[in-house]
């Protein structure tokens, strides 16, 4: 390998929480129902917008009125709860290969987690939702093999959804899906992925220089 690129909510860090509670305080400050941590969860992976669309649906015209309450919450509540994932420390830590993370989080506030949680300078880049045409669009991952001087064939996708699994098809780069994501298992395999990460130390194949 001479690439890895991770997604980064549900697969270097538990976000869930922090996202959730974000959703929470929208829906409850204009009134609307609440939604379930599960839900919520499920909601997770096309970017911002389409998480509080789905939080608020089918009212869609209260969508950029939540969405603002939702950005304003959790920027300033996105590292109470979120950690990374056992291992994912170490892991990134022994890594042989530059890597960097593409994910549809708004980018500003994925490098915050990132450098809040003490691992921003781990990566060569981070590109958010808000930088490049989103995922499974590949754009963002290509232009970051680009930068790092990788081609798709010697890199790896590194994540944990049905986004991610479509984002790595799209750009030609071999797929490794991690088993402690938002996604279920079964979700993920019936859309095709196989070989999982079942723990961090999984990953380390995929980290040597080859």
């Amino acid at each position: 390998m001479k690439a890895a690129v991770f997604d980064l909510d549900g697969t270097l860090v538990d976000s869930r929480e922090d996202i959730y509670l974000a959703v929470a305080h929208a829906l409850g400050v204009m009134g609307l129902p609440p939604r379930s941590l599960d839900e919520v969860t499920s909601f997770v992976g096309e970017g911002a917008r389409r998480l509080v669309a789905r939080a608020v649906a089918p009212r869609d015209h209260l969508v950029d009125e939540a969405l603002s309450l939702w950005r304003a919450h959790y920027a300033d509540h996105l590292l109470d709860h979120t950690r990374l994932y056992p291992g994912i420390e170490a892991a990134l830590a022994s890594s042989r290969v530059p890597m960097a993370v593409h994910t549809n989080k708004p980018g500003a506030m994925a490098r915050r987690i990132l450098d809040g949680l003490g691992v921003l300078g781990r990566f060569a880049a981070v590109v958010g939702g808000d930088e490049a045409p989103r995922k499974p669009d590949p754009t963002g991952t290509l232009e970051i093999l680009g930068r790092l001087g990788a081609r798709p064939d010697d890199a790896v996708f590194i994540g944990d959804s049905t986004v991610d699994l479509a984002t790595a098809a799209a750009a030609g780069v071999r797929f490794v899906p991690v088993a402690w994501g938002f996604v279920p298992v079964g979700d993920l395999a019936g859309a095709g992925a196989s070989g999982f990460a079942f723990g961090a130390a999984d990953l380390l194949p995929w980290l040597a220089a080859g």
